[in-house]
C-alpha cells in the first residue's frame, strides 16, 4: 500500500492506542484509504512537515497530558494546512476540550466509543466538505517549489520563464517582455532587476500607455524650467532618476515616432537631453520593455521603427497566458485567497468543488490579474469560511453552466464514442477527476481504469 497513491484518501489517525485506526480499516476498503498512525504531538508536527493529508482523526487521549499544546497544534494545522479537515474524538466528560477544539478550527467532534455507522458517516461527510485547495505550508521547502521572486506557479511554461529571467539577470542587455494583458510582465521585469548586479540601484517603472501623449517625453527624459507651458520647475525624467539601475517601459508600442527616435538615440549613445535643453546627460541604465501588442507586426505595418525593435529585442521573454499554465490555477487561487484573507481580516479555509470547477473551466481572458480580482471579490463577499459558486461573478459561474457538446459520427465505434466523451468531460472539469466521475455517473476507480485503457493524456 503506497502512502503517496493519489487515488486514495489520505488519513492520519492520532491516538494513544490503535482502536480508532483499526476501526477505520474495518469500515473502508484499503484500496480507497491510505491510513497513517501517530501517537504523540511531536510526531504529528513532524509528520505534517513531510506529508499532506486529506483528513486527520484526532483522539483526546493524545491531548490529556498537554491540552494547551494539543490545541496549539490543532490551530496550527487548521491555519497552515487548510486542505486537511480534522475530526476530534473525545471521551465522555471531556466535552470542554472538544468545544475548544471546534473554536480553533476543527471540522467536527464525536464522543468515543463511536459506532461504525457514525464514523463512516463522519468521514464521508468530511470528505464531501473538504476544501478543494490548500497547500500544506508546513511542508519543508513547499513555498520554494511554487514561488519564484514574487511570481507563483510551477507549470512547465512558468519554469521556462524563470529560466529565462535568470539568464537575463546574469547579463546587462535589453530585454523585451511580451504577452497578453495581466500575465505578469511587470513582475518579471522586477525579478530581472532584483536578481541582477543592479539590484541595489533604482528600479523605475514607466507605464507609458497610461500617460497623455504630450507628457511622455517629459516623464522619460525630464524637462527644464520653462521648457513648455506649465513647466514651472526643473524635472528629472525616469532615466536620470534610474541612473545605475533599471528602467521598465511598459506598453512600449504606444510611443509615437518622435519618441522612438529619441529612445533609439539613447540606446545607441547612452546620452539624452532634457526637454528645453541642449546639454547631453550621460546615463548608465538597463532597459526592460514590454508590450501586449505584437511589436514585429507593428514594424511590418510601419507603426514601430525596425531599428528600435531590434535594439530592444536582444533577449525576448514571452509571458504565457493563464490558460496555458497547466496546474498553476490551484496554486494561484490558494495564494490570492491567503493574500485577500490577510488584507480583509477574513478566515477562508478553502473553496467548494463547484467553485474550483467554475474557475478551471473559465478561459481567463484577463489572465492572472483577472483571477486575482475575482478571488479578492469572492473573499470580501463570503460570510463563511468556504468560497462557493455564488461568490463568483456571473460571467464565470454562468460560463461553467453553458452546455458542452460533442459530435457523434456514424461509423464511430462505441469505444471511440466513450473515449471522446471521457476526454470532453475531463476538459470540461479542468481534469478534476472527482467531478468528472460524478458527471459520468461512474466511480473514481472506473474513471482511472478507463483513462488508462484509452491512454488519455492531459494536453500540455
Amino acid at each position: 500500500m503506497s502512502e503517496r497513491d493519489p487515488k486514495k484518501t489520505r488519513i492520519l489517525c492520532v491516538d494513544e492506542g490503535r482502536e480508532l485506526a483499526r476501526q477505520v480499516l474495518n469500515i473502508f476498503d484499503e484500496t480507497n484509504v491510505c491510513l497513517s498512525y501517530e501517537r504523540s504531538l511531536d510526531e504529528v508536527s513532524d509528520r505534517f512537515e513531510r506529508e499532506a493529508f486529506d483528513l486527520m482523526l484526532f483522539s483526546s487521549s493524545v491531548a490529556n497530558q498537554q491540552p494547551e499544546d494539543a490545541l496549539d497544534l490543532l490551530e496550527l494545522i487548521c491555519a497552515k494546512c487548510p486542505g486537511t479537515l480534522i475530526l476530534f474524538f473525545t471521551r465522555p466528560g471531556k466535552l470542554k476540550l472538544a468545544h475548544k477544539a471546534l473554536r480553533v478550527g476543527v471540522f467536527h467532534y464525536s464522543v468515543l466509543p463511536v459506532a461504525d455507522e457514525e464514523l463512516k458517516l463522519l468521514i464521508e461527510t468530511a470528505m464531501k466538505k473538504k476544501p478543494q485547495l490548500g497547500l500544506n505550508l508546513l511542508l519543508t521547502g513547499d513555498s520554494d517549489k511554487v514561488t519564484f521572486e514574487r511570481m507563483t506557479g510551477r507549470s512547465t511554461a512558468m519554469n521556462q520563464v524563470y529560466k529565462q529571467i535568470r539568464q537575463a539577470a546574469a547579463t546587462d542587455i535589453p530585454v523585451l517582455l511580451s504577452g497578453e494583458t495581466g500575465t505578469g510582465k511587470e513582475l518579471a521585469a522586477l525579478a530581472i532587476h532584483e536578481l541582477s548586479e543592479r539590484t541595489k540601484e533604482p528600479y523605475v517603472p514607466v507605464h507609458i500607455g497610461s500617460l497623455p501623449t504630450d507628457l511622455v517625453a517629459s516623464e522619460i527624459f525630464g524637462h527644464e524650467r520653462g521648457a513648455f507651458s506649465g513647466a514651472s520647475s526643473l524635472r528629472r525624467g525616469c532615466f536620470e532618476v534610474a541612473n545605475g539601475g533599471t528602467v521598465f517601459m511598459d506598453e512600449i508600442a504606444t510611443i509615437d515616432e518622435k519618441m522612438q527616435v529619441s529612445l533609439l538615440r539613447l540606446l545607441e549613445t547612452n546620452e539624452f537631453s532634457r526637454l528645453g535643453s541642449q546639454e547631453s546627460i550621460p546615463v548608465n541604465v538597463r532597459i526592460i520593455a514590454s508590450s501586449n501588442a505584437d511589436l514585429l507586426a507593428e514594424v511590418r505595418k510601419n507603426r514601430f521603427r525596425e531599428d528600435l525593435f531590434y535594439r530592444l529585442d536582444v533577449l525576448h521573454i514571452t509571458m504565457p497566458p493563464l490558460r496555458e499554465r497547466h496546474g498553476d490555477i490551484h496554486l494561484l487561487v490558494d495564494h490570492f485567497i491567503k493574500g485577500a484573507s490577510d488584507s480583509f481580516q477574513k478566515f477562508i479555509r478553502g473553496v467548494s468543488p463547484e467553485f474550483i470547477s467554475c474557475i478551471e473551466s473559465y478561459p481567463w481572458p484577463g489572465n492572472v490579474r483577472e483571477l486575482k480580482n475575482v478571488i479578492q471579490r469572492a473573499v470580501v463577499s463570503c460570510t463563511g469560511d468556504i468560497l462557493e459558486k455564488e461568490h463568483l461573478p456571473p460571467r464565470i459561474s454562468q460560463h461553467h453552466d453553458k452546455d458542452v457538446t460533442m459530435t457523434i459520427r456514424v461509423g464511430m465505434s462505441l469505444d471511440e464514442v466513450e473515449k471522446e466523451l471521457m476526454i470532453r468531460t475531463l476538459e470540461h472539469t479542468g481534469h478534476n477527476r472527482t467531478r468528472a466521475s460524478e458527471i459520468l455517473g461512474i466511480s473514481r476507480r472506473s474513471l482511472y481504469n478507463k483513462i488508462e485503457r484509452y491512454d488519455i493524456v492531459r494536453k500540455k
